[in-house]
């Protein structure tokens, strides 16, 4: 196992990625963040890399960087966006962004970093799903691919586990981020209801999801492996509407 830890973590400027920074930079982990901006604070052992992940060539050399540079032992993607329509105004163009920035892009910044997880027999791979992989009104595109994730994970999981390598899924539900609000008004009635429809009877914070990615990055547990965690309330053994 090594001395020190490198996180990389996808969507780090912002909501839970930025608090998945901060939560690892606490626990002594070196992290680079990889997204269209710097994340609004600072520390010592905080880099970043401003890439769009919806930039498929751009990812893949963005990704090969990092991989050159550090010696990277987690890996989080956690960056995603929601585009909601109606099956009737979905496009294709929708589903290959989402496609890109939740799949593809994860692909492409594993395979940079896999190679330091081999030699260190040592790794830790989250993806941000959601609980909209379980179906949810216009999310055609987006619960598609964060199922995807899903799919994807535990067969990585399969692969990577005899080189000490988990892989597992974290899936929030309603969470207090920008990105919530910018589709659901904030202080609405809308969003009242959501609140009083989910089991808990309150939407979720960005570290209530950091804290599940804690627990899958922590080296001590190894022995967990393919798995989604659905940090949401209670919303994903019940029903909600958005």
């Amino acid at each position: 196992m090594p001395d020190s830890y490198t996180a990389v973590v996808t969507g780090g400027s912002a909501g839970i990625g930025a608090e998945i920074c901060r939560q690892m930079l606490d626990a002594g982990y070196s992290v680079i963040s990889m997204a269209r901006r710097a994340p609004d604070f600072s520390h010592p052992k905080l880099q970043s890399v401003n890439v769009d992940l919806l930039d498929a060539r751009a990812t893949t050399q963005a990704c090969a960087e990092v991989a050159a540079k550090h010696e990277i032992t987690h890996v989080i993607h956690n960056a995603g966006v929601i585009w909601p329509h109606l099956l009737a105004d979905v496009t294709l163009d929708e589903l290959q962004g989402l496609t890109q920035i939740h799949l593809g892009s994860a692909i492409s910044l594993v395979q940079a970093c896999l190679p330091s997880m081999q030699a260190q027999k040592f790794g830790r791979i989250v993806m941000m799903s959601s609980r909209g992989a379980l179906g949810l009104q216009t999310r055609t595109a987006y619960s598609a691919t964060k199922a995807g994730m899903i799919g994807m994970a535990r067969t990585w999981a399969l692969e990577l586990a005899p080189q000490g390598i988990t892989v597992n899924v974290v899936a929030p539900g309603p969470i207090q981020t920008d990105m919530f609000y910018e589709v659901i008004p904030a202080g609405s009635e809308r969003e009242r209801n959501i609140a009083k429809g989910i089991p808990v009877q309150r939407l979720g914070r960005a570290d209530d999801v950091a804290r599940a990615v804690m627990f899958f990055s922590n080296p001590a547990n190894g022995f967990i492996t393919g798995q989604t965690l659905y940090v949401c309330g209670g919303a994903s053994i019940g029903s909600i509407t958005i």
